[in-house]
């Protein structure tokens, strides 16, 4: 007697076989949530500690190929970077076939590709982005440069925490690590890295921090004069400059590190001066002004209060 299965349950049986065999019994997978290019992610269940997390496996068709070294590379750097705005690593091993597996906090959010349509207004925009530059200042003091910083790779989690993904083409500045290989994003890659330039380093994610800001606030990639774009948009001249000058075509003009430019804009959102804009002696005077508003309206205040007292009298 034949029995035939629905269509659903083969399909699902054809999944689960392509899934990796994991050595032991500590990791249960549930199911895929995610392929790139040099992994799949899983949720699985650590049965250990009784919790989901997510585990991604190299797409490497066997072990030691290079795909499965720059998992490896991933999670190295993972765990060097040890950040609110990175997912921790917490385990790592071989598969049955000797394939590289590492194991991360599971993360439930989304993608700034979708979050950004829930920013209302200037201020919310800034902080979410200031979240990312932090994250990427910590990356630069540890010597690590991300190399493709885009949209898809910042993910908004339900509490609002700001967490930098896909760790995968990270260079460490002291290994050298994928010297002279073109990686990034078009639209938010710089020109060195288009251009497959071993010397590329932390201004290179300066200027992806800079397409990704300018992509915040207009919805489009930046082209060769961001300043026009932003300038349709109304953005703050001191605004306009920091991306401007993130977005220089020469890297010697940008921001050095991350560090740098998350300190020009929390100086431009407390309404102080900033490194990346020469101010006219009008705007020096407004700035004056508001840092001075409250003793300035008391002694106004008080000033008319004596001439309506002298003019009554």
């Amino acid at each position: 007697m034949t029995t035939w299965l629905p269509n659903a349950v083969v399909d699902h049986l054809r999944v689960v076989a392509t899934w990796p065999e994991l050595p032991g019994d500590r990791y249960l997978i549930d199911r895929p949530i995610g392929r790139g290019g040099m992994g799949t992610v899983y949720v699985a269940r650590d049965t250990l500690l009784d919790r989901d997390v997510a585990l991604k496996v190299s797409n490497a068709p066997a072990a030691g190929a290079g795909l499965d070294e720059r998992l490896r590379q991933e999670a190295q750097v993972l765990a060097r970077l040890e950040h609110p705005g990175i997912v921790p690593v917490h385990d790592a091993g071989l598969l049955a076939d000797g394939r590289l597996f590492y194991v991360m906090k599971l993360v439930h959010g989304e993608t700034l590709t979708t979050h950004v349509a829930r920013l209302q207004g200037e201020a919310a925009v800034l902080g979410v982005f200031e979240r990312v530059a932090e994250t990427m200042a910590f990356a630069h003091e540890a010597g690590v440069v991300h190399r493709d910083l885009k949209p898809s790779n910042v993910m908004v989690g339900r509490f609002g925490e700001v967490l930098v993904l896909d760790w995968g083409v990270a260079k460490v500045l002291e290994a050298d690590a994928l010297a002279g290989t073109r990686v990034g994003t078009p639209g938010f890659m710089s020109p060195e890295q288009s251009r497959a330039e071993s010397a590329t380093g932390t201004a290179s994610d300066v200027f992806a921090l800079g397409a990704l800001l300018f992509w915040m606030l207009t919805g489009e990639t930046p082209g060769v004069r961001p300043q026009e774009g932003l300038r349709r948009i109304r953005t703050a001249r001191r605004l306009t400059a920091i991306a401007v000058k993130c977005l220089a075509s020469d890297a010697a003009q940008r921001y050095v590190r991350a560090g740098d430019l998350a300190a020009d804009l929390a100086r431009y959102r407390a309404g102080q001066p900033v490194s990346a804009h020469r101010e006219t002696a009008l705007e020096r005077f407004g700035h004056w002004v508001i840092k001075y508003r409250t003793f300035i309206l008391l002694v106004a205040a008080y000033l008319v209060m004596r001439a309506m007292f002298a003019f009554f009298r």
